[in-house]
């Protein structure tokens, strides 16, 4: 499962704004996590900083993954929806997507 968390209002009152996406529960270890972002008209990304860490092994055997984008506080006012997907290879097997409009301190 994968899920999406958004910035808040004290980062972005600072100029930034920094999202999370957790993947967990997953096996084997090869995953990764990226980023898509849109404005919101739809037809342009939105370029960000992306960092990521490796799969952390769980105490139920199976892994866990994070991975952040970081965009400006202006990026982010011009975001129509970030998606976040988790892949195997070539395959996109789970992905999660936040639109700025359900965030609270948008």
């Amino acid at each position: 499962s994968t899920s999406v968390l958004g910035p808040s209002s004290a980062e972005l009152n600072q100029g930034k704004a920094t999202l999370m996406c957790v993947a967990n529960k997953g096996f084997p270890s090869d995953w990764s996590l990226s980023w898509k972002t849109s404005d919101s008209s739809g037809s342009s990304s939105i370029r960000g900083e992306e960092s990521r860490t490796p799969g952390v092994l769980q105490n139920d055997g199976l892994y866990s993954w994070s991975s952040t984008l970081t965009l400006t506080a202006d990026q982010w006012g011009k975001v129509g929806s970030v998606t976040c997907e988790a892949t195997q290879g070539s395959q996109t097997l789970v992905s999660e997507i936040l639109r700025r409009d359900q965030c609270s301190q948008s």
